[in-house]
């Protein structure tokens, strides 16, 4: 009797060993399999929220078949205790794995709502933009002038939402004052602004910052990338160069990133200019001649005047040789590596062609029959043909 006994409950056992196992291998299936959502969805978990709340929270959304499982699967990985607050954007048919390791990691908010204060080459603008969980893309829901219009309600509302995304959005191409007192506007912001950065010290890019963030230190963080984005781009250039320092190369981007915003160009703008370096011409370039006028605050909203072209000053292309003494913008990583990288080319000219890029020339021929084109373009469309075009557009 007692062998029976001892074999029925070795049986049981085991039966309840294999189900256990059954049990525990469905439950991590799971966890790691895809999950029910079949969108997009925003997961948002407040201050100071328990894994139980944002459990049943996710349940509730439809974003996990169980708040039980998520509950415990998150408990077994040790993650109960590391949750994050902050909106996250996670995709359609995410697993609950996913969403664990996204709402413990943290980081900036990738949903919701954002504010982005854009410093611009012509104006800053400030957007509102909200995700859409259908498509998991943000779209703009408002957008204005910080320095013609009062900031509209919705957007005051969004800089003051602790789980808001704040975000700084430099364009290639600004120069250090634009930046300056782009930032002196930016109202969820703080900190006085000393002297402005040397031109072309800070890197164009966008920014996460937190509401209060200090100007100073965003600055600070500009000028740390672009010395770093600078270095790394040095580091690797090719030989035979003509420039004598990293600080020469970064002149040169400023002047390719001020020549054309047509990507796929840049290293042929480059060539153009690196070209005629090493020929011993002048560079020719109209963007140098509009820094000298402007000092690099704001633009030039006119030609330029036989008087400007044909005035010497340190920054006019066309009456010195070699390049001008400090960069005329900030420019992007792609215009510092296209100086550090120019196409191989034997073009010598360069002048708009009508559809936003330009047609180039080895021979002052060939420009001559480019700029007469051009000439025939700005008639066509009514616009002024007084500034000459000479080697560099």
């Amino acid at each position: 009797m007692w062998r029976n006994i001892a074999s029925n409950f070795l049986t049981l056992a085991l039966v309840l060993m294999v189900a256990i196992a059954a049990a525990v291998a469905w439950g991590r299936q799971q966890f790691t399999g895809p999950g029910p959502s079949e969108t997009a969805q925003c997961v948002q978990v407040a201050q100071g929220a328990s894994l139980n709340a944002v459990s049943n929270q996710l349940a509730e959304q439809g974003a996990v078949s169980s708040a039980y499982l998520f509950r415990a699967g998150v408990d077994y990985q040790g993650r109960a205790g590391q949750l994050k607050f902050g909106s996250y954007l996670v995709p359609p048919g995410a697993s609950m794995e996913q969403i664990s390791t996204a709402i413990t990691a943290g980081g900036p908010s990738t949903c919701g709502t954002e504010v982005i204060f854009r410093v611009g080459v012509r104006a800053n603008s400030v957007v509102l933009r909200d995700i859409n969980p259908a498509t998991g893309t943000y779209e703009e829901r408002v957008k204005y002038d910080p320095a013609t219009e009062a900031a509209p309600e919705a957007i005051v509302q969004a800089e003051q939402q602790h789980d808001a995304r704040l975000r700084v959005a430099v364009a290639e191409g600004v120069t250090s004052w634009q930046i300056v007192e782009g930032l002196k506007a930016a109202s969820f912001m703080a900190g006085e602004l000393g002297e402005v950065p040397p031109e072309g010290s800070l890197a164009p890019d966008t920014y996460e910052i937190e509401s209060g963030a200090d100007r100073a230190t965003l600055l600070a963080e500009m000028s740390r990338r672009q010395t770093a984005i600078l270095a790394a781009e040095w580091e690797g250039r090719p030989f035979g160069l003509p420039y004598a320092s990293p600080e020469e190369a970064l002149i040169m981007a400023s002047i390719v990133e001020k020549e054309t915003g047509v990507p796929d160009e840049r290293e042929t703008v480059a060539s153009v200019f690196v070209n005629r370096l090493e020929a011993g011409m002048r560079l020719q370039t109209d963007p140098t001649v509009i820094y000298g006028v402007t000092g690099g605050q704001g633009i030039l909203d006119r030609g330029l005047r036989r008087s400007e072209l044909d005035r010497a000053t340190p920054y006019n292309t066309y009456q010195i040789d070699g390049l001008p003494p400090t960069p005329i913008a900030n420019p992007g990583r792609a215009a510092i590596r296209a100086a550090l990288n120019p196409a191989s080319t034997d073009f010598f000219f360069f002048v708009a062609d009508g559809s936003g890029g330009h047609a180039f020339a080895r021979t002052l021929d060939e420009h001559n029959a480019n700029v007469a084109r051009w000439r025939e373009i700005e008639a066509q469309r009514g616009q002024s043909t007084e500034t000459p075009v000479q080697g560099g557009g």
